[in-house]
């Protein structure tokens, strides 16, 4: 019989206000790294008032990390000290290697709705001083795969034989935007040595086939994540409503954390360095 994943923890998301005035749901952060490992941060947004997030996040520094901004829906304006700029739209991904380090804004434009995530993703001690760079990924280029009650959009890793839009170069996450039909039931073929969490945006969900859908028992409420113990299926079923949700899975580093705001590296050394370089404005080693 296959070992199915089982939840390891449940993170409610709570209210927060980040950037110029930016009202979000903060789910992972500090506190979890050790059980979200490579996973840092989850934030997300679902918002239909442009006043909860267009003072969005003005120039700010990044080091020794990934951001990764998704959104389902929404305009976000962007641009960075390499000179990139423009925009993620509904569908769409920036997935920005930050590596030695970049300043960058990101400003939310006023939508019908801003329903999305930012999810931050530790680099390895070796690659954390890696020259910046961005993988823009559009929403033609995300593969569409239905099957029976779901619709997957695969960002990044494999399902069901398609390569995803992109592909880490140093860490080989899966990234999965999954829609699913009420009632309906969804699992995929997972690797127990890796960290997998699901963050429900919509809907409600049970996650043990054996659980009589009719019974309330353990059923997850939106606007949480679930990780996982190891298991090598994942398995799913929304409950009463159809349900929305990213599924994000990669192998833990392992590692050290020195986190400080916008920073993350792997000793306090590394740390301070970085933030003395902020002040005498040596931070950009790129651009």
């Amino acid at each position: 019989m296959v070992p199915f994943c089982k939840i390891k923890k449940i993170n409610q998301g709570h209210p927060a206000v980040d950037g110029a005035g930016v009202r979000l749901v903060r789910v992972i952060g500090y506190r979890d790294t050790a059980d979200y490992d490579p996973f840092l941060m989850l934030d997300a947004f679902d918002s239909q008032n442009p006043d909860d997030y267009t003072k969005g996040f003005p120039w700010h520094p990044h080091r020794g990390i990934e951001t990764i901004t998704y959104l389902i829906q929404g305009d976000i304006e962007h641009g960075d000290s390499l000179g990139n700029s423009g925009s993620i739209l509904d569908g769409e991904c920036q997935w920005m290697t930050a590596g030695s380090g970049i300043i960058h804004q990101e400003m939310p434009q006023a939508s019908p709705r801003m329903l999305g995530a930012q999810i931050w993703l530790n680099l390895p001690a070796k690659d954390k001083m890696t020259a910046p760079r961005y993988g823009d990924i559009k929403a033609a280029d995300v593969p569409r795969i239905e099957t029976d009650g779901a619709v997957v959009r695969v960002i990044a890793g494999e399902y069901q034989g398609r390569q995803g839009a992109f592909t880490g170069a140093f860490i080989q996450a899966t990234y999965l935007d999954v829609a699913l039909q009420a009632g309906q039931a969804w699992s995929f073929d997972s690797d127990p040595n890796q960290t997998l969490f699901v963050y429900l945006f919509s809907g409600r969900a049970i996650f043990d086939p054996d659980q009589d859908p009719g019974d309330p028992g353990q059923v997850i409420d939106e606007k949480q994540a679930v990780l996982f113990s190891a298991g090598d299926r994942f398995w799913v079923r929304a409950v009463g409503q159809d349900l929305r949700f990213i599924f994000l899975s990669a192998p833990p580093l392992r590692e050290p954390i020195a986190w400080g705001g916008p920073i993350v590296m792997n000793t306090k050394a590394e740390l301070d360095l970085a933030f003395r370089e902020l002040d005498n404005g040596t931070f950009l080693k790129q651009g």
